[in-house]
């Protein structure tokens, strides 16, 4: 078994040098864009690749190692670059879509993707979300910023042998046209695998030198057609020649509307900047002010890399899919319908992942754009007849749950309120109680079965059972919890009876939530080591704990408080077994939870990463700001191997800064945050009101990791939870910090957060 390494790597000096030199309030090249690169199929360390963006683009910039179409487009371990491309990908298990790429050759001009790759080496590589620069073993260097749609490119090319510029056409269909006496590209890709017919990524490239030559080619068989300025059809391309030693700088936008968009959103955002160099100022800028928007203080230099390598994740996805008029209005392109409507639209995101985490913590640093976001889901929902669950760009059907209500209902209960709660929830009870044509989560299957005896009974098919009734039951409180806020009693009945359907798959014998037949039986033989079959990406250790709606009433079942943590502290002490169960082989999760060595504790996937906060449920909160501090320092770190298993659109990421604040979103619809242990000494929020919330860790250190004693806005405060208002309202949470545990403090029952079973609503 391949040892698992969490150290600084060759980054790690590279990355110190440049701290160094960085001005105080220059944050930026804290974050290493190349976290988690070092992944593959059978082992993930983020699955991520090294883009270039501002927060939620439209597209994001970066190099390529794979093959065209090949879901990991860049590994670390690999030792060439294929090409420059546009990329939307949010998982590698789902591809790509609307790429396009641009390489530079030297010498002879080879065009496809095999050819032309060429060797690099990772000490001649920048990668941070400002800017990724590479000197390739050829001496032509290559230099990437960006902007919301567009991206500014720069070629250096060496003094001998020909300098040319390939443009692929990636996978399925593409136009190009070359206009030499305008020094520009314009064309369309429509690589996509969920998309409508008329789906199109239009793109528009101007240059600041002319061309010598020029040409077409296609990326099946390498055929070149020189002179040729037009072409169409599978995989076509384009090539251009500039003199040797040219610097080439070139300026390129998208769109899905049409190609005069394009030709606007290139003006629009790059037509101000004279230079690359102009271009990356901005883009620098944008991600200092956030940044700085997350100041911390007091930790080491490796730990405020982790810190904003992971800010930076946590603000890629969701994707812009709207873009501007000249008059500065938002419309776009519809993924779901093919058209055209005004207003936001956003994509590219898997909310199984990203509704524990992501999406909450938007809701502290971006409540304007979560408005957006929250209308963006109705508006999905009124163009395709379901509320989206995993768009990429357009529905999928992809994981479990009907997740897209917490969202709207963790907008609403923390002010955000920007759509009509009974259109909300019409949309929720038509998903809740119906099937739709795409995947598993789009819909509900079985909502009858699961409506009538609470549960959804297991067969060979229904893969994932009692995973799908438990996450139903968290969402059906979502929409019971939305109808109370606003009143409306036909869905509060309506939902308030399935939020605790979570009961009935509970297995008191075993003390395990347990799969059931059509007749109420329990499935046998029981394991609850084997992972898949009625559970997914997972065994039954690790769904035991998504009831996040009602910890209390789990800790009831479970025989009271003492069981309850005797259960969560065996986790931890069980061996780190792996039985395959259901998936017949080994798969990457399983791999990743054998090597962080935690027992079954499996922090490389969703369902368990809430878990250690549970212990404040339970009189027991020390435990939960030891395990909060072990988890952070001991499977995060700012380097290739930075993440203890896929980074999901930014929920791992997410996970990271909420815990390093000090604060967890154990359950989404609620206004609480459950309260941790902080790493760095200081951390001042500056929201988008203008008001600040600072968290204030006294005595602070790798050892003095349990809180002694708080006080909120100079009160004394023994809660185990904050209030999502306390942090807008601003003000400052002080804690003392020590190295032993506070037995006693924080076990009161207004101590506790939130269950709805207490009947703590709003």
């Amino acid at each position: 078994m391949k040892k698992r390494h969490f150290g600084v790597a060759t980054f790690g000096l590279v990355v110190l040098i440049r701290i160094a030199q960085a001005q105080t309030n220059d944050l930026v090249h804290y974050a290493n864009t190349l976290q988690g690169t070092n992944s593959k199929f059978e082992l993930s360390y983020g699955n991520t690749y090294p883009a270039t963006s501002v927060p939620f683009a439209m597209n994001t910039w970066t190099p390529q190692t794979g093959k065209n179409g090949d879901g990991w487009k860049y590994q670390y371990f690999q030792t060439k670059i294929r090409g420059f491309q546009q990329s939307h990908q949010c998982s590698s298990w789902m591809n790509d879509y609307a790429v396009f790429s641009l390489m530079p050759v030297t010498g002879k001009l080879v065009v496809t993707d095999d050819e032309r790759a060429t060797t690099f080496s990772h000490k001649n590589e920048v990668a941070h979300p400002d800017y990724y620069r590479v000197k390739l073993d050829n001496d032509i260097v290559t230099e990437m910023t960006t902007t919301e749609r567009g991206a500014h490119l720069r070629f250096s090319f060496p003094k001998t042998g020909a300098a040319y510029l390939v443009l692929d056409g990636y996978t399925k269909m593409s136009q190009v046209h070359i206009v030499p006496g305008e020094r520009k590209i314009t064309g369309w890709v429509n690589n996509c695998r969920w998309a409508p017919k008329n789906f199109k990524n239009y793109f528009e490239i101007i240059f600041d030198k002319p061309f010598k030559s020029y040409g077409t080619w296609e990326n099946k068989k390498g055929t070149i057609k020189p002179n040729n300025s037009t072409d169409e059809g599978e995989g076509k391309g384009a090539y251009l020649e500039f003199a040797p030693g040219d610097v080439v700088q070139a300026k390129v936008a998208s769109s899905y509307i049409n190609a005069e968009q394009a030709t606007l959103n290139v003006s629009t955002e790059l037509g101000k900047f004279h230079s690359f160099d102009e271009t990356r100022a901005a883009s620098t800028k944008i991600w200092n002010e956030l940044f700085n928007r997350v100041l911390v203080e007091g930790g080491t230099e490796e730990q405020k890399a982790t810190f904003y390598s992971c800010l930076f994740r946590a603000n890629l996805f969701s994707h812009r899919f709207f873009e501007l008029t000249k008059e500065d209005k938002p419309y776009y392109f519809s993924p779901y319908d093919g058209k055209i409507y005004d207003g936001y639209m956003y994509t590219d995101n898997g909310f199984w992942d990203t509704f524990r985490a992501q999406f909450p913590l938007n809701t502290i640093l971006h409540p304007k754009m979560q408005g957006q976001y929250i209308q963006a889901l109705l508006a999905a929902q009124q163009q395709c007849g379901w509320l989206p669950s995993w768009s990429c760009p357009a529905e999928t059907g992809g994981m479990i749950g009907n997740h897209a209500i917490s969202l709207i209902t963790d907008a609403w209960v923390k002010g955000i309120r920007t759509v009509d709660p009974e259109q909300a929830l019409k949309a929720y009870y038509h998903e809740a109680n119906n099937k739709g044509p795409w995947g598993s989560a789009n819909g509900r299957g079985y909502a009858r079965e699961y409506n009538a005896n609470g549960y959804v009974p297991y067969s060979k098919y229904t893969q994932g059972a009692t995973a799908q009734s438990l996450e139903y039951a968290y969402d059906d409180f979502c929409g019971y919890q939305l109808a109370t806020y606003t009143g409306n009693e036909k869905y509060m009945a309506s939902f308030g009876k399935n939020m605790y359907n979570y009961k009935s798959m509970y297995d008191p014998g075993t003390r395990f939530m347990r799969a059931k037949d059509s007749m109420g039986n329990w499935i046998v033989p029981f394991d609850p080591l084997e992972w898949g079959g009625p559970y997914t990406e997972g065994n039954a250790w690790h769904w035991q704990w998504s009831v996040f709606h009602d910890i209390q009433g789990l800790i009831t079942l479970m025989g009271g408080t003492k069981n309850f943590t005797a259960k969560i502290d065996s986790v931890f002490s069980q061996p780190s077994t792996i039985k395959v169960g259901g998936y017949g082989s080994v798969i990457h999760e399983m791999t990743e939870m054998e090597l962080i060595k935690m027992g079954q504790y499996a922090h490389g996937n969703q369902p368990i990463q809430h878990l250690i906060y549970l212990y404040n449920y339970a009189g027991q909160p020390w435990k939960s700001q030891l395990l909060a501090r072990e988890v952070t320092e001991k499977l995060y770190n700012a380097t290739q191997n930075g993440y203890p298993g896929d980074e999901d659109q930014g929920q791992m990421s997410s996970w990271y800064i909420l815990s390093a604040l000090g604060i967890y979103s154990v359950c989404p619809g609620t206004d609480q945050y459950v309260i941790g242990s902080p790493i760095f000494k200081k951390v001042t929020l500056t929201l988008e009101n203008g008001k600040k919330f600072i968290i204030q860790a006294d005595n602070n250190s790798k050892q003095n990791v349990y809180i002694q004693s708080a006080t909120l806005n100079g009160k004394s405060y023994t809660h185990n939870w904050l209030s999502h208002y306390s942090i807008t309202n601003g003000g400052t949470l002080r804690l003392k910090m020590g190295n032993k545990p506070a037995y006693n403090r924080g076990l009161a029952t207004e101590d506790k957060p939130f269950s709805v079973s207490t009947l703590k609503t709003k």
